[in-house]
């Protein structure tokens, strides 16, 4: 069964406590300590201060990707508008990309649940935020051209179960990635299947909207099946009922690291994403960022 179907639709109200606002400082603490991408009108250089605009006549700006010096292009031009594009990768119903907008970034949102970016359009008109949403898998990413910073959170990078397809989304996110733009991501770990949330249920009672969350941890394969049975309230005492069955793996940080290095990404940091310390083996969720380090593109 297809996931984020019906469920998309009373997904902002059972997730209520997820910490966008929180996930949205960290990203723009980390972008501003390590990356390329700044908010429509505040390009500041690495220590802060504002940058003057630069013209073509007036001379040509080096931009560093942590490989050494770069000359220019004649497409530095175009290149130097990319830089400030943020992808929010697994968007969903458009919560954090709407928070990054509303932060100053030029933002394209890309998801594989059509009836998620529903919602997320439906904010997006009511907002007037100019968002670009595409309906895409991961596996498959195709932009119309670089970006500064590419964005992965809430579980989203847990739905691919396949390493070697991991490993084409990281090696997609390389390629699209503005020289020197860095990929911010969480994803959960095997501990917190393996001893957290495997084979435990979970439920809650709302007046209007109720779910049980069945968890099935299957060790061998390092899955974990979580069956969703919600209750919506349609007319009156009339509540809905429908289910959906979705599919995560568990990472070890130490893998996700290999597949960066295999994909041409640098490791720059990890943390617990709860605790923002150091990563340790009771850590159910890591935040890391890795850097684009290979390109060789001129840019102005």
């Amino acid at each position: 069964m297809d996931a984020y179907r019906d469920f998309a639709y009373v997904y902002d109200e059972l997730m209520d406590d997820v910490p966008y606002e929180k996930w949205c400082e960290r990203i723009v603490a980390l972008i501003e300590k390590y990356g390329v991408s700044r908010p429509v009108g505040q390009q500041k250089d690495s220590n802060g201060s504002e940058l003057e605009e630069c013209s073509i006549e007036e001379g040509r700006e080096e931009v560093s990707c942590g490989c050494g010096p770069e000359e220019l292009s004649e497409s530095g031009e175009l290149l130097e508008s990319e830089r400030n594009l943020v992808v929010d990768l697994g968007c969903g119903t458009g919560t954090l990309t709407q928070l990054l907008y509303d932060r100053g970034f030029d933002m394209i949102g890309v998801d594989s649940s059509e009836e998620m970016l529903n919602v997320a359009a439906q904010k997006k008109e009511a907002s007037g935020a100019e968002i670009l949403y595409l309906l895409q898998d991961m596996k498959e990413l195709e932009l119309y051209s670089t970006v500064g910073t590419v964005v992965s959170v809430c579980d989203s990078l847990n739905y691919i179960t396949e390493e070697e397809d991991l490993l084409t989304v990281f090696r997609l996110v390389e390629n699209y990635l503005y020289p020197g733009g860095v990929f911010i991501f969480d994803f959960n770990t095997v501990y917190k299947y393996e001893q957290v949330i495997g084979n435990t249920v979970i439920a809650e009672n709302r007046e209007d909207c109720s779910f049980i969350w069945e968890n099935n941890y299957y060790p061998e394969e390092e899955l974990n099946e979580y069956d969703l049975t919600v209750f919506v309230q349609k007319d009156g005492d009339l509540f809905r009922r429908f289910t959906e069955t979705h599919f995560q793996r568990g990472y070890a940080p130490d893998k996700i690291k290999s597949l960066l290095e295999r994909a041409g990404l640098e490791l720059l940091e990890a943390r617990d994403a709860e605790t923002e310390g150091e990563v340790t083996e009771a850590t159910q969720r890591v935040l890391m960022t890795a850097r684009e380090c290979r390109k060789k593109e001129l840019v102005k």
